[in-house]
């Protein structure tokens, strides 16, 4: 359905989708007792397996989105290339004149 991607991105809707489909009314959350007393072959035990894959892709959807608005923010903030001149010309004033780098004392 989907082509081989060797992406690392997360999309939640299309899991949500697919578990959505396939969720048991009243699964007792993932890993709590009461879905630990249920049997393997249990509907719901698989049931809570999957909505908690479900979870699990939206906290790294929501992860993603996160951090590509941070690295937008972090572009934004500064003028980089200005950034970057500044540090070139300071190494090239460091390089002729060694005596101005700083030295661990």
């Amino acid at each position: 359905m989907y082509p081989q991607l060797n992406s690392r991105s997360v999309a939640w809707w299309p899991v949500h989708v697919y578990v959505e489909a396939r969720l048991v009314a009243d699964a007792p959350l993932l890993g709590t007792p009461a879905w630990c007393a249920l049997t393997d072959d249990d509907p719901a035990k698989l049931s809570a397996v999957l909505d908690g894959g479900q979870h699990f892709a939206l906290r790294l959807d929501a992860a993603q989105e996160a951090a590509a608005e941070a690295s937008q923010a972090v572009s934004a903030a500064v003028d980089w290339r200005a950034v970057s001149q500044e540090w070139m010309q300071l190494q090239a004033f460091r390089a002729a004149n060694p005596w101005a780098r700083r030295e661990a004392s």
